[in-house]
């Protein structure tokens, strides 16, 4: 393949929409933590934002999880495409009410079909562009996704302090509508329109529990991206709270953490997406972002004491950076199965991950009272690495991997 070809194939449509359907995505699902504590507040709940705003994200990230496994089979049944419409579409429409929203419970109504949601988008976007690129370009692919992808939360971050929290959902929703007007050129993968010949079973969720070897990569593939959302859901998100732990000098607002971190993110989705085509190695750029990822915390976590509020803003930048292997995490996943389960694992695994919130978040709030915030934190983050560097040992590196198979179910 010659340098001009490999550009153009980089250019494809599919590359493109994915991109910024994940832009849209990113900037809707991290919305909330920007504008948690001013739209709480607004809600009547001041002194409760981080108990309150941890319910809502619990909420939000359940409707994440029962969309990863709704929106997944329905891509490997009827295929890449209709996912992205379909996913688009209702998270467009939910954040566009969550502007509206001026309770406890409507807000909780929005946050949950939101999730549902946003769930559906990144699984399909990253399971068709690994099936319409050549292999040796599909790493710089799902790179080019992410790291477009994350300057979402970077224009939420701007936009939350531009306009109030209202017209910031408003806008999420105006994005995503407008959005389904470029996937119109997009067309369908190669690979799931030859399956629809083929007496094969697709988009079976529960095949992944049935078969120790599905099972064994299913599971790995997630718990290998835990430490991502620790870093974005409690270290990032709650960046306020930590403040006052430390004492730090200077007031710290979610948002100018989120688009540090996010800014970071950018970075580290470049950087490790690079580092997997360089290596010729998926696992060897993650082992490498878990460790530099864990190391930040620990500084975040142990080392902020006293410190200026400019510093915890560069720390976001850092965790930010380490913590960037997202995309290869979704790659990963990707390539470990065939067509007709691709899409099903692509959605459900970044979703579970994201889910993994929610039991970090119920630990952390039921430790805090007994050892504090920080303590606890530090206990779940020991845990959570710990797993993520087992279980990369056990999954096979799928760098290069021909993905034009079926798995036998």
């Amino acid at each position: 393949m010659t340098q001009s070809q490999s550009k153009k194939s980089l250019l494809h449509a599919a590359v493109i929409v994915a991109a910024l359907g994940y832009f849209v995505d990113i900037y809707d699902l991290l919305l909330f933590s920007i504008v948690r504590v001013d739209s709480l507040r607004s809600l009547g709940f001041t002194g409760r934002e981080l108990e309150v705003g941890a319910h809502l994200n619990n909420i939000q990230m359940t409707g994440l999880m029962l969309g990863g496994i709704f929106w997944g089979m329905l891509g490997d049944r009827k295929g890449r495409l209709s996912v992205l419409f379909g996913s688009i579409f209702l998270y467009s429409i939910a954040n566009f009410l969550n502007g509206y929203a001026s309770s406890f419970t409507e807000y909780a109504f929005c946050r949950f079909f939101a999730g549902l949601g946003l769930a559906g988008e990144l699984g399909a976007g990253i399971t068709l562009v690994s099936e319409v690129l050549h292999p040796t370009l599909r790493g710089y692919g799902t790179m080019i996704v992410a790291t477009v992808g994350v300057t979402g939360a970077i224009v939420g971050g701007w936009v939350a302090q531009v306009f109030d929290w209202h017209t910031a959902f408003k806008i999420g929703g105006v994005l995503g509508f407008l959005l389904l007007i470029l996937r119109i050129g997009v067309t369908e993968s190669g690979m799931f329109q030859e399956t629809q010949g083929k007496q094969v079973r697709k988009g079976s969720f529960f095949s992944l529990f049935t078969d120790g070897s599905r099972f064994k990569r299913f599971s790995l593939s997630i718990l290998i991206g835990i430490p991502i959302w620790l870093t974005i859901g409690i270290l990032v998100t709650f960046a306020p709270e930590f403040a006052k732990s430390f004492g730090v000098i200077g007031e710290v607002s979610t948002a100018k953490a989120v688009m540090a971190c996010y800014s970071g993110f950018v970075i580290g989705d470049f950087l490790f997406g690079m580092l997997s085509q360089w290596m010729k190695s998926r696992n060897r750029a993650v082992f490498w972002a878990i460790v530099l990822n864990f190391c930040s915390a620990l500084v975040y976590l142990l080392g902020m004491k006293g410190a200026s509020s400019n510093l915890i803003y560069i720390m976001c930048v850092i965790m930010g950076t380490s913590g960037g292997y997202w995309a290869v995490v979704c790659t990963i996943a990707a390539e470990q199965f065939g067509t007709n389960l691709r899409a099903t694992v692509a959605t459900a695994v970044p979703n579970f991950i994201r889910f993994s919130l929610v039991p970090m978040n119920l630990i952390v709030l039921n430790l805090k009272p007994q050892i504090g915030l920080v303590k606890s934190v530090l206990i779940v983050g020991v845990v959570v690495v710990t797993i993520a560097l087992i279980s990369l040992r056990g999954l096979k590196d799928s760098f290069g991997r021909d993905l034009n198979f079926v798995e036998p179910i």
